[in-house]
């Protein structure tokens, strides 16, 4: 399968360790754990993805690689990827879902973020600065009602939407010791996460009736 390796936070070029340097590096972000993003998306793609992420990582058990199930109707899953390199493990997870737009019927997507702090990639999808997003909590610091509760593989998960790019809403919460992002687009699609989603570990379990689409865009540079 076609992978495109990428800077986790701001999608740019990354260069290999050498010689002279043991990690991944990026013009802008310097040392980063690389982005690895399939060109494709089938079941088998997945599959291969999955044993990927199922190793785990330097810290211990995998990351989770969260998926919207059941998909809504006539939603598909459109990508998916991973931060990390062969020293670390996994440390981030990405998957892509697209299909009509809640309110307009226009098309939509949704990209679900799973990472360990101060890899970035969520924050890059949220469009908000910075590797984590805790600067942006200040209602969750504060206790005020979460924004959203979505069900990750079972269990209640608040999440609380964060100030972000004007075409897209950005949900944040924490499920499994991870921050766990879940970013729409357009930004009125995010009524999508306001409305109880569920989410299965995709590590875990992998739904027979899954649907595939063409590539996301927001996974290759869009976003």
């Amino acid at each position: 399968m076609g992978i495109a390796v990428s800077c986790p936070r701001c999608g740019g070029r990354v260069r290999p360790p050498d010689l002279m340097n043991s990690s991944w590096r990026c013009d802008v972000d310097g040392p980063v754990l690389p982005l690895h993003v399939t060109e494709h998306i089938n079941a088998q793609i997945l599959e291969s993805v999955v044993a990927k992420v199922a190793t785990g990582s330097a810290s211990g058990a995998p990351t989770p690689l969260w998926g919207l199930w059941p998909l809504p109707t006539g939603w598909m899953v459109t990508g998916v990827g991973w931060a990390g390199d062969c020293r670390s493990g996994v440390r981030a997870t990405v998957l892509a879902c697209s299909g009509p737009a809640p309110i307009d019927r226009g098309p939509a997507d949704i990209v679900l973020v799973a990472e360990e702090p101060g890899v970035g990639l969520g924050a890059r999808f949220a469009g908000i600065p910075g590797p984590d997003p805790g600067p942006f909590l200040e209602g969750a610091r504060d206790g005020a009602p979460a924004h959203a509760k979505v069900r990750a593989a079972g269990w209640p998960t608040p999440l609380w939407s964060v100030k972000s790019a004007d075409d897209r809403s950005a949900y944040v919460g924490e499920a499994r010791g991870m921050w766990l992002y879940a970013v729409a687009w357009p930004s009125s699609s995010g009524y999508l996460v306001a409305e109880d989603l569920s989410l299965c570990d995709l590590v875990e379990s992998r739904p027979s009736e899954l649907v595939f689409g063409a590539p996301s865009p927001y996974l290759h540079g869009s976003a």
